[in-house]
This record gives C-alpha cells, structure tokens and sequence, in this order.
C-alpha cells in the first residue's frame, strides 16, 4: 500500500507539499497540485483519518471504556454502541479496563492521545484522575451505566429501584424471609444504589437485612462464590441470595454446586442484568433486566451530541422483573 512518502516520490515534491494539497491549504501552484493529485490516482493512495482530521479538527471515532468486556452485559452494551454509532458514521475503539482503575485510566489516555472526537465510559471503581481532568480539558464524554459523582457529565443509566423493589415484594411474597445481596465495589455508584433499594423494600415488608447477608463482592464470578460460602458457614444462612450482577450470580451458582445445595430447592437466586444463558440454566434464573440496547444507542446519541456542538442531558431507563422458577415460582408467580 503506497504512503505519502512514495506519493511524494512520485510527484517530484516534499512530503509537506503533498500534506499540504491533500489538506487544500492555498500557496501550492496548479500545476504542482496536479502533479500531486496525479500521483495519488496512480498510486491509489488513501490519505488516513488521522491526516484528513487535521482539515476538519474531527477523526469520525468515538472511544469507549468498559468495565470488563468478559461481563455478557458490557460485551452486549459495546455492540449496541457500535450499531449506533456506526448508523450515525462513527467508529468505535474499545478499551477493556477489567474493573481496574489504573488500567481504565490508561485507555482514557491512550484514546484521547489518538484524537477521538468524544468519550463513552462506565467507571471503574475509584477517583479516576484521567477522567476528571477530560472533564475538566471539556473534552465531548457521556457516563454509561455508572457515573462519578462530581463530574459535570451526563449520564445514560438504569434505575433498578423498583425493579430491586418489585423483586423483594416477589421473594417475600414466595414466602422467603432470610434475604441476603451479594454487592459490587464499595465505591461503584450501581453497587450502592442497588444495596439501597434492596434495603428499603426489606424494610417496607418489614424485614432486616443484617450485616452478615451482605456480601461483599466486585462484580465477579469469584466474589459470588466466595460471598456463597460466607453465607452458607452461617448457623442460619438465607433461604434468598440476590447477586447485584450476573457473573456474581454464575459465582453463586458454582459455589452452591459445591457445597451440594440446590437451587430453588435448598437456596432461591435472583439476578441483576438478565443475560440470554439465564434461561438455559436449570432452574432459568429470575432476574432484573436493563434495556441494555437502548442503553448503548442513547449513549451514542448523547455523545454524537456533545460532539457535533449540540447540548446533551442525562438519560434515566427503567430497569424490570423476570420472573422465572429460580426462587421456587410456579405458572400462577410468574404471571
């Protein structure tokens, strides 16, 4: 594939006159941009995005940082970002911060030193120096999923409320009274907001939640199976176990095949993030769903937004209640 500098070659001329022809900068004689303009055909030269970029200050490429692209729900959430994006003549880079802090920062930095028109990010866990100064540098970014709190930056989220909600009033309903949660980071604003709205529906159905049921996990299989086997070396251990992710619930799932317990027979199990495999387990798994799709394109569209000189606000769906047989539903709970 020929470069500029065989483009040069080939028109007699410096590489500055040919960036300078193919950018239209005026002070170039007809004759020598036609030179120019004839060896590029003959070469079939396509000048990169990085190089028409320098006309228009934009690159067409949006970057996005998820949190860990093994989650089904962040690897479904990047698809949907790239379909909107791509609708719209954007591409996407991808960076995967597997919910490390340094490791995020470092894709934030990367991407804006490759000349990306705008950001899409879901934090990881921690006070992102990197992030906080693209705030504050007015670089185009939207918050996807979770947020920083003190950042003026608009976010496109789910609120699990009355999901969180709905699910407790199911469980207690079912007869469940011993409810515990496997929670996320201490610091991640989906972690405590789902612990919060877990708390205040077990205390509209009058039950506690006691410290010991609450897990403390990082959105991760393994954190799921060891908050499992907290739960079950307890002399009275919960008859519900909700993990606040899926890869956490698949940690519970594994944990209790160890020990010999049975979902819903000895243990109910519910999730947050409905993911397509939940209902190819036995029993399928009664979860909360997030508009995951909507979520990716409603992003896209804040961003493109902010982008294209146009103000963007934040976005809040609803999430909602599956209900399926793994906290021991039958035909008549799952209407």
């Amino acid at each position: 594939m020929a470069g500029i500098k065989d483009v040069a070659a080939r028109a007699g001329v410096s590489v500055a006159t040919v960036s300078r022809v193919l950018n239209d900068h005026s002070g170039v004689r007809e004759e020598t941009r036609a030179r120019v303009l004839r060896a590029v055909s003959e070469l079939s030269y396509r000048p990169n995005t990085l190089a028409r970029s320098l006309r228009t200050d934009q690159t067409r490429t949006l970057g996005l940082v998820i949190s860990d692209v093994l989650n089904p729900f962040f690897t479904e959430l990047a698809r949907a970002v790239e379909d909107e994006a791509r609708g719209r003549g954007y591409s996407v880079i991808i960076g995967n911060a597997d919910e490390q802090l340094a490791l995020q920062d470092h894709h934030v930095r990367t991407l804006l030193d490759r000349r990306i028109d705008g950001l899409l990010v879901s934090p990881a866990e921690g006070d992102s120096v990197a992030l906080r100064e693209a705030a504050l540098a007015g670089i185009p970014m939207v918050f996807v999923d979770r947020w920083i709190e003190g950042l003026d930056v608009p976010v496109v989220r789910t609120d699990g409320t009355r999901a969180v909600r709905d699910l407790v009033t199911h469980l207690h309903r079912l007869g469940h009274r011993r409810l515990a949660i496997i929670t996320g980071p201490v610091a991640s604003t989906t972690s405590n907001e789902r612990l919060a709205a877990f708390r205040a529906a077990l205390a509209e159905v009058g039950l506690p939640l006691p410290d010991h049921y609450i897990g403390q996990g990082d959105f991760q299989t393994a954190s799921g199976r060891r908050a499992t086997s907290e739960f079950f070396s307890l002399p009275e251990p919960p008859d519900a176990v909700f993990a606040t992710d899926n890869l956490m619930a698949l940690g519970v799932m594994e944990q209790l095949r160890t020990l010999g317990l049975r979902v819903p027979d000895d243990v109910s199990l519910a999730a947050f993030d409905d993911i397509p495999w939940f209902l190819h387990t036995d029993p399928p798994i009664t979860a909360i769903a997030q508009p995951t799709q909507e979520l990716g394109h409603r992003a896209v569209a804040a961003l493109t937004d902010l982008v294209e000189g146009r103000s963007a606000g934040s976005v809040t769906l609803s999430a909602h209640l599956i209900a399926r047989r793994s906290c021991g539903e039958d035909e008549r709970t799952r209407r």
